[in-house]
């Protein structure tokens, strides 16, 4: 294809497709891990499930404090009727669930479910390692399923 040739039908964009994803293969080929995180991601939605949005997240929403060192993370997921406030430590997380309730909780971190946490009366739940890499939570309350957004540790 010369440079002043402007695709003329569908075909030929499909060609020209083939040709930039085959360049950018090789140019700038996806990591491997990337790859394997998405997968993993995909495989782990739950289409019935309500996204919890992630309203709040101290790295990005707090002022820094002078001089404070290995502060918690505390993030805020919403869904309209369930608020998860989560805060990650270096030694673990805990969180609580509002209006509070029981609850099952699991910390997704991969293609399979990572810690089973559960919740009691007060919506409370801990976990004694923090999550490593990308994770979400997956909570079930009821006949409700809710999933929050994936995160970086």
């Amino acid at each position: 294809m010369n440079d002043d040739h402007v695709p003329s039908g569908p075909d030929e964009y499909s060609g020209l497709e083939a040709e930039l994803r085959e360049a950018v293969a090789v140019l700038d080929p996806v990591p491997a891990e990337l790859r394997r995180i998405a997968v993993e991601a995909f495989a782990l939605r739950d289409l019935d499930a309500r996204i919890a949005e992630l309203t709040f997240d101290s790295l990005e929403d707090a002022v820094p404090v002078r001089g404070a060192v290995d502060e918690p993370r505390m993030l805020t997921f919403d869904t309209g009727g369930l608020t998860v406030d989560v805060e990650v430590t270096a030694h673990g997380l805990m969180g609580q669930l509002l209006p509070p309730q029981p609850a099952e909780i699991e910390i997704l971190d991969g293609p399979r479910s990572g810690a089973a946490l559960t919740a009691d009366g007060m919506g409370r739940f801990t976990a004694d390692t923090p999550p490593t890499g990308p994770f979400a939570l997956r909570l079930r309350t009821g006949g409700e399923v809710v999933v929050t957004e994936w995160l970086r540790t």
